[in-house]
């Protein structure tokens, strides 16, 4: 599965640079080699016979053919030429200089066939031919990786882990919470480690298994501790890059993947998001030769191709379950389907402290505490916050991340972060102020509402003010009079504006579309209005390729839908007059609650129940 690196044009002529300064760098030491550092003196013939007849001549070296090099008694060097055919004893002869004269004179030959000679010599012709054929190997090797690349186009492009990195190594250590993902997926380990323990019971080889739950909550990092468990290797590739524009790239894809996978088994593949091919087929959209369902089919072809001697499985992760295609899910390929839900109370706790080891938490930090306020937080969301409370110490030069910083990170993780420059004039505070205490009063006079945590007039994300309210406890189920309590405490702000300010303003907005909704689910979808009776209403349509619900078909007649509006209406109007209730009642704990706000701005859960059990 090597890949084909993807030389840009930028990186030839990079290479090409290099070369060409390489090559400069070699002709300027060779002509440094040949043209030394020391100055010498060229002389004529006529100088070095009257130097010679003066016996200031100490050697003589005689290069090649034509050339002197003189060194004089006082250490000065020079140098003559000579002809070709002519001896140097014989020359020196000729000018009328006696044997005697030449016998105190130090004489050497030296031949000049060294490797400098021929380099010197044959360099300046041979540079431009060698950047000529550097360059032509260069083109002619693009071409070659084009024709590799478009032979290897069907290539699977998986990321393979190899078990004896120890740095990207993950284990179920490194996995909090998710116990029962954990004791089911240990099986699969075991299996890894010793197939015959099974295969002598003649137990059938689990081929695949399916990680459904929401994003974040550790499909991926769960993967991969199997594969670190089991030390074996573990290929990681995304369901979308199997498809391409091109019809039958994916298929191949897969088929090469499964081949690799075979090929170093005992393995594990990881196919992350696979309703990205996955999705179910018999559509109408693209037709029967569709590059998506293509690769759907090959998928399901190879999943029946392992035999119980076929040490590789097959893990994938999605949070639409109900989207893939029913081929996908029987026996014999998916054989176990593993549930990941959002962690509870004490996983959160564990997986705070996972997140907490390398960052220098203060002593006033309980991880507890911080378990408590993140209910429905998920794994990554939990990982987040920790991360934002060190960045913010960090921004305020602290050394340790002290609980504030904590508790500010699950506000901007839940809301956003603080917008300091949205200033609000007078009025709008004042506005705000009684709309958050609306909120907070009614939740507080409610028995089935949560408590209330924290009340703020300072503007985070879009909301000009928030009022926080987090469970007790954990909840997986909830009854009708939480529901019905809950469009109370929303619609809570709409009926103090109303009733201190005689005059409505757009900060409800949000507030109306969310009770709105939960009405609407009462009736159509939980069957909690008597009304109606103990039935759903409607059926959602989902577009394949877009996975947004885009209609939805109904079930039921024309008069129907008017007594559905109808009895959201109802729903609506007993909340509104619920809270409208509780605020006339309590007008002196709204006004107390009210004024502490724009003192304040922010209320703790301490400060604001004295204020409302004063």
């Amino acid at each position: 599965m090597a890949m084909v690196p993807n030389r840009s044009y930028g990186d030839i002529a990079k290479k090409i640079l290099y070369l060409f300064l390489a090559l400069i760098f070699i002709g300027a030491f060779l002509s440094l080699y040949n043209s030394p550092f020391e100055k010498i003196d060229e002389v004529s013939l006529n100088t070095l016979v009257s130097e010679v007849k003066e016996n200031k001549v100490k050697s003589l070296e005689i290069v090649g053919e034509q050339t002197i090099n003189i060194e004089l008694q006082d250490g000065v060097k020079q140098k003559t030429r000579k002809e070709l055919s002519q001896p140097l004893p014989e020359l020196l002869t000729s000018f009328g200089i006696k044997p005697e004269q030449l016998g105190n004179i130090d004489i050497k030959v030296k031949n000049d066939n060294g490797l400098g000679y021929w380099l010197s010599a044959l360099l300046p012709f041979l540079i431009p031919i060698i950047v000529i054929g550097v360059f032509l190997w260069i083109m002619m090797r693009q071409v070659q990786g084009t024709n590799n690349r478009a032979m290897m186009f069907g290539q699977s492009k998986a990321r393979e882990t190899n078990p004896k990195d120890k740095k990207r190594k993950v284990t179920f250590k490194d996995v909090a919470g998710v116990l029962e993902a954990k004791e089911e997926l240990k099986e699969v380990v075991d299996f890894l480690k010793n197939p015959k323990k099974f295969q002598n019971l003649g137990a059938r080889v689990p081929k695949g298994a399916l990680l459904v739950g929401p994003p974040g909550t550790g499909k991926t990092l769960l993967a991969r501790a199997i594969a670190g468990e089991a030390n074996v290797p573990f290929y990681h590739i995304s369901g979308s890059e199997f498809v391409e524009m091109f019809v039958g790239v994916g298929a191949s894809r897969v088929r090469d993947l499964f081949k690799t996978a075979k090929k170093t088994a005992p393995s594990i593949v990881f196919v992350d998001e696979i309703d990205a091919v996955g999705r179910q087929r018999g559509t109408g959209l693209g037709g029967s030769h569709d590059e998506r369902e293509q690769t759907l089919n090959q998928i399901l072809v190879e999943m029946d191709g392992f035999d119980n001697e076929t040490n590789v499985i097959i893990i994938a992760a999605t949070n639409r379950p109900d989207v893939l295609d029913p081929a996908l899910l029987r026996p014999g390929r998916f054989d176990r389907r593993i549930v990941l839900d959002m962690p509870d109370y004490k996983d959160r706790e564990q997986i705070l402290l996972v997140h907490a080891k390398n960052k220098p938490l203060a002593k006033d930090v309980n991880l507890k505490e911080l378990a408590q306020r993140t209910p429905g937080f998920s794994g990554a969301d939990l990982s987040n916050l920790l991360n934002e409370a060190a960045i913010l110490a960090a921004r305020l030069n602290k050394k340790e991340v002290n609980l504030n910083d904590c508790l500010q990170s699950i506000e901007k993780v839940l809301l956003g972060p603080e917008r300091k420059s949205s200033l609000l004039n007078k009025k709008e505070k004042e506005i705000t102020a009684y709309h958050e205490a609306g909120h907070a009063l009614v939740a507080n006079q409610l028995p089935n509402a949560d408590p209330v945590k924290k009340v703020s007039i300072i503007s985070r994300g879009r909301a000009a003010g928030y009022t926080l309210k987090l469970p007790i406890e954990d909840k997986h189920m909830h009854t009708r009079s939480e529901f019905l309590e809950d469009i109370a405490v929303m619609l809570a702000g709409h009926a103090t504006e109303r009733e201190v300010f005689k005059e409505l303003t757009t900060g409800a907005t949000n507030d109306l579309e969310q009770a709105t909704k939960l009405a609407r689910r009462l009736v159509m979808s939980f069957g909690m209005s008597d009304a109606m009776g103990p039935r759903t209403f409607g059926e959602r349509e989902e577009m394949v390729f877009l996975g947004k619900e885009i209609a939805e078909q109904r079930d039921y007649s024309e008069k129907t839908a008017q007594l559905i509006d109808k009895e959201i209406d109802r729903i609506i109007k007993e909340g509104y007059h619920r809270a409208l209730g509780i605020i006339r009642d309590k007008r002196k704990i709204l006004n107390r609650i009210a004024e502490e706000l724009l003192k304040k701005e922010t209320l703790e859960q301490k400060d604001f129940e004295a204020l409302v059990k004063d």
